[in-house]
């Protein structure tokens, strides 16, 4: 997930910026909360890291980039840390490789938390008594933490979702509350663009991360796009009708990673006789054919797409339309956890609900340039083999969303909570 340094004005005292800070601390431990520490050292998979990795390298980051430059005296709780929980950053140094992040039993899930105490004391009393000077040299490091712990919220609950999948005792990490059934509104189109030049990429009216910006021009032909996500149901109809056995609706890589996955539904889909059902984080439960659809590859939605006759937005597309669409959605912040069905009228859903696939690859924009230094390395190197993802998810913090935010992850990336919204030409 992106991560690179943003602006910001800091108009708010130190106090509301301090109580920002503790409540995503808070957050962050709230999440955890309900795991046993048996759950928490868990790595189901090379990109799965486990839920005490995540509560680490957060904390890691603002030791490394904030206390230790900024807080004079500032005392290191673990030298050893700076190996075990740096991610990815050369710059900083050697680390421990990211696929067997499980194989730390060591430090205890306890040890994590007196770290995660340690380091948020320091913070706090950073923030209250810097002085003018270093605050302000301090000001946008510290939105970017905020920002930084926020995607880490999210992966905790992607990567233990992932962890609790491969257990047959099929665990739940919280109650679903009961919900009226509904149908989804009929699936309709919007149009957008009489054909000219826009502009996408943040305006610079707050923070951003470096890889939204700059703005800048782009042409678009008239589209149109669907009015709410693919539903469960329309995506069984694919299922149905052997999708997955037809090579002419995927990509050549997509297909290759159909038979070697031996993919032949949208992962945590089981069926049982002529009965589908879903893995959720509320546990095991029957598929609800008007839900929108969610862990699904780009290869499967761009496949779905090709299936329907047609296709996924682009980038510029779904941004242009979502430009006036309020940032309201079933984020985090609901702890609905899953997807919702559709309701309203016009166009839906464009924020919260699912990570939704563009056919659009990640690549910098024109005139990008990545900061200098450590922070600098975590958006621009991961510019290659890597497709983006518009508009937040049901376990994105809702704060945290903008309609230019770029996710970006590999295409046969099944575990994120990636959906499908449609595209056509106008």
């Amino acid at each position: 997930m992106a991560l690179a340094a943003g602006k910001t004005a800091f108009a708010e005292g130190r106090g509301a910026w301090r109580a920002r800070f503790a409540d995503c601390r808070g957050r962050s431990e709230a999440l955890a909360a309900s795991l046993l520490p048996e759950d928490q050292v868990v790595q189901s998979m090379p990109d799965v890291s486990p839920t005490k990795w995540h509560l680490a390298h957060v904390t890691w980051f603002w030791e490394t980039f904030l206390l230790v430059p900024h807080q004079a005296g500032y005392r290191v709780f673990d030298p050893a840390y700076n190996h075990l929980f740096n991610s990815y950053y050369e710059a900083v140094g050697p680390r421990h490789p990211r696929p067997a992040r499980g194989l730390l039993s060591r430090p205890s899930v306890a040890e994590i938390a007196r770290y995660r105490a340690h380091v948020t004391a320091a913070m706090e009393r950073l923030i209250a008594t810097a002085d003018a000077a270093t605050f302000a040299a301090i000001a946008s490091l510290i939105e970017l933490g905020i920002a930084h712990e926020e995607q880490h919220q999210e992966l905790i609950l992607m990567d233990i979702k992932h962890v609790f999948a491969q257990n047959p005792l099929l665990p739940v990490y919280k109650a679903a509350a009961p919900k009226p059934a509904r149908a989804a509104p009929a699936l309709e189109w919007e149009s957008f663009v009489a054909g000219g030049l826009v502009e996408i990429g943040d305006a610079e009216s707050g923070f951003a991360f470096d890889n939204e910006r700059p703005r800048h021009k782009v042409w678009l032909e008239p589209f149109r796009l669907a009015t709410r996500l693919v539903t469960n149901g329309e995506y069984l109809a694919f299922v149905a009708d052997g999708g997955y056995r037809r090579p002419e609706f995927w990509l050549s890589d997509g297909w290759a990673a159909v038979n070697a996955g031996n993919w032949l539904a949208p992962l945590y889909w089981q069926q049982d006789g002529d009965r589908w059902f879903e893995f959720t984080l509320a546990g095991l439960a029957p598929l609800d054919p008007f839900a929108p659809v969610v862990h699904v590859s780009h290869y499967e939605a761009d496949a779905f797409a090709r299936w329907a006759g047609r296709r996924l937005p682009t980038e510029a597309e779904w941004e242009t339309a979502a430009a006036d669409v309020p940032t309201d959605g079933n984020f985090l912040d609901s702890f609905a956890l899953h997807p919702r069905v559709a309701a309203g009228e016009g166009l839906q859903q464009m924020f919260g609900d699912c990570w939704e696939w563009t056919q659009s690859a990640y690549a910098p924009y024109p005139g990008f340039r990545a900061p200098d230094g450590a922070l600098g390395e975590y958006n621009g190197k991961f510019m290659s083999g890597q497709m983006v993802l518009k508009g937040g998810c049901a376990v994105t913090p809702s704060g945290h969303m903008r309609a230019s935010y770029r996710n970006f992850f590999p295409p046969a990336a099944r575990w994120c909570f990636g959906g499908i919204r449609l595209a056509e030409n106008g």
